[in-house]
């Protein structure tokens, strides 16, 4: 278990690099839905499946569509073909990003790393009441309004992603605009 939880860190982790490295937006999303399938699968390994069904369909599913209907909206692709360019920056940054991995790797894996208090939610809890029953719980009690003003801003995006797909296209008649008339029939038919 702790080979794979290594295996789906590591593909987390690239598939962050390559949100960052990969010059074209659509293989950014995209590689963005790969590390939050890793990540739901590391869920998985943790016996939180309510939260790698949530990780999967909240964010790779919802959420990412909603950022490559934004990227194919914007017409932000480059036309370059997936080409990792390295120039100095990316390779401090990737030599930082694996510093730092390495570091956390020998943090977590010594043998004086222990686990914290229980807390409020031991694993005996948890079995007893269910992590979904606790998760709701919490969700509609004691963040209620995180819950609520993320919802609003999801709402708010939506609309920004519907007004700028009726934004009018140059020569034509402006988004919305029509004479109510219905269509004649074409000439030189």
């Amino acid at each position: 278990m702790l080979v794979a939880f290594y295996i789906l860190g590591i593909l987390s982790v690239l598939g962050a690099l390559a949100v960052l490295l990969v010059p074209n937006p659509v293989y950014c999303a995209l590689s963005l839905v790969a590390s939050f399938f890793a990540m739901g699968a590391i869920f998985i390994l943790l016996n939180q499946e309510f939260v790698a069904a949530i990780q999967i369909l909240v964010y790779a599913g919802a959420i990412m569509v909603l950022f490559l209907f934004v990227i194919l909206l914007l017409n932000l692709r480059t036309g370059e073909p997936f080409a990792v360019r390295w120039n100095v920056r990316r390779v401090v940054v990737v030599a930082v990003v694996l510093g730092i991995l390495s570091q956390l790797v020998a943090v977590f894996s010594a043998p004086a790393a222990k686990l914290g208090p229980a807390g409020d939610y031991p694993i005996e809890r948890i079995m007893k009441e269910g992590a979904v029953q606790i998760v709701g719980d919490l969700l509609f009690s004691q963040y209620v309004l995180p819950f609520e003003v993320i919802s609003v801003l999801l709402m708010v995006a939506v609309i920004g992603a519907v007004l700028l797909a009726k934004r009018p296209v140059e020569g034509g008649p402006p988004a919305g605009a029509g004479s109510g008339a219905a269509p004649g029939p074409k000439e030189g038919a």
